[in-house]
């Protein structure tokens, strides 16, 4: 495919957070870009107000004719979660458009550039938008596709030149086999994706495989641990790159930095949690492969703001704390409950917790409710399906049987904000990767009345 015989792109599934990249790279390179989504939601009505027409049923007359009647100069895009029984992707797959997988697309545009590969089954969105964020401070002109919205760009796409590209490498259907990239990381290989993969091995060897699709003469950075050849980072340890002497003064991480070249001392970092201090070692140490001075990173490191729903504090004050997070996997959560336990110890914490998929639920149960159990207080909503079907015997209850918390309650969501002041909580947490992430507009309006 050449982008440039390209002059309309339809995407199948427009409103996915790397879906809804792609559009405005495309839109921004003045293709005439439209969609197809189940549900509106904050990221289509913004993709709508900057004119790309988009509509919410599978129906193939809806579809803007100028795209039907140009095969030839016309891109469809889908992502895997749309079933392949959709209509409109049948009718496109069957009337000879060039059709192809969003992690297709990205393989394509990134393979011409110097490519920075973030890979892990955790970490990949913050580590993303710290090195795009490091990057462009120190005035590497990128284009970044991130897997979430960065409060630094206040947006999942950056174009700010096209020699060098940031992108998740995501796991995920094995999109990540698709790059060629001439820096990669890899944060973490827990089990995920099981209906993918099948078993931990093979995701483990699907990784390893994609470790050897970097460019020749590609470096590769591995966290600390993991069974792959690279070089590592990590905390307090014997790694190439690493983080000592820590400190928190006022909530921010204040740290020196070793590379095998030199040490920076009193490095400042503001998000909490030890699993986000490596992310952002790994992306100092990926932005030195781009040729950024390590003493400006450092800079650079200290001023990132943040990624949504990444530990995003929503209502921060002495009398009441907000977290919203995007974990849904148990070593997030566990990641979560470290990073609030260190950063506010001996606070009342309610965790609010929506599990995500079917199969992630029945595959890590006992994993889950270890991980819920550290709270005191948990709530549990009900699975979000997204992409699957009901699996029989596989609910939030039985999860919740699990759980040993003392304190611990099924609810809707309906009841979200009446529980939370019942419970009077000093720390509030919502967990999840389903649509929890809309209630927290809600939360945070109501509780900042309420303060």
């Amino acid at each position: 495919m050449n982008v440039t015989q390209i002059h309309k792109v339809y995407f199948i599934g427009i409103g996915g957070i790397g879906m809804s990249a792609l559009a405005r790279y495309f839109a921004f390179i003045n293709k005439a870009v439209a969609g197809y989504d189940k549900t509106e939601s904050p990221l289509t009505k913004e993709l709508a107000s900057s004119g790309i027409d988009i509509h919410y049923t599978d129906d193939i007359y809806v579809v803007p004719q100028e795209y039907k009647n140009d095969q030839e100069h016309t891109l469809v895009v889908y992502t895997p979660a749309v079933p392949s029984s959709h209509s409109e992707y049948q009718y496109f797959l069957n009337n000879g458009f060039t059709i192809k997988k969003r992690s297709e697309v990205l393989g394509l545009i990134t393979k011409d550039s110097f490519c920075l590969a973030v890979a892990g089954t955790h970490g990949k969105t913050t580590t993303s938008s710290i090195l795009a964020h490091l990057l462009k401070e120190t005035g590497v002109k990128i284009t970044a596709f991130l897997g979430g919205i960065s409060e630094d760009f206040n947006s999942n796409f950056l174009l700010d030149g096209t020699e060098y590209s940031v992108v998740e490498a995501d796991e995920f259907d094995r999109s990540f086999m698709q790059l060629t990239p001439n820096v990669a990381c890899v944060t973490s290989m827990d089990a995920d994706h099981l209906d993918i993969y099948g078993d931990a091995q093979e995701l483990e060897r699907t990784f390893i495989d994609f470790t050897k699709r970097l460019k020749p003469g590609g470096k590769l950075f591995v966290r600390n641990g993991l069974p792959l050849e690279g070089l590592t980072y990590g905390i307090e340890d014997d790694s190439d790159y690493c983080i000592r002497n820590i400190k928190i003064e006022h909530g921010t991480y204040i740290f020196d930095l070793e590379t095998p070249d030199l040490k920076l001392e009193g490095v400042e970092f503001n998000k909490p949690g030890r699993h986000n201090l490596l992310n952002g070692l790994v992306a100092f140490a990926m932005a030195m492969q781009a040729g950024s001075p390590p003493h400006r990173l450092a800079e650079a490191l200290a001023t990132f703001k943040g990624v949504q729903r990444r530990f995003s504090y929503q209502i921060k004050s002495e009398e009441f704390i907000f977290i919203d997070d995007y974990a849904h996997h148990p070593t997030e959560i566990n990641a979560v409950f470290e990073a609030v336990a260190e950063m506010h110890p001996n606070k009342k914490v309610l965790a609010i917790f929506q599990p995500h998929l079917f199969s992630r639920t029945r595959d890590f149960a006992d994993e889950f409710a270890k991980s819920l159990s550290q709270f005191e207080n948990v709530l549990l909503l009900d699975i979000y399906p997204a992409r699957e079907e009901p699996l029989e015997g596989v609910t939030a209850e039985w999860l919740l049987d699990k759980v040993t918390s003392s304190n611990k309650k099924l609810i809707s969501k309906e009841q979200i904000l009446s529980e939370i002041k019942k419970q009077d909580p000093e720390v509030l947490l919502t967990m999840g990767a389903g649509d929890i992430g809309l209630e927290v507009v809600k939360i945070k309006k109501e509780m900042s009345y309420a303060g």
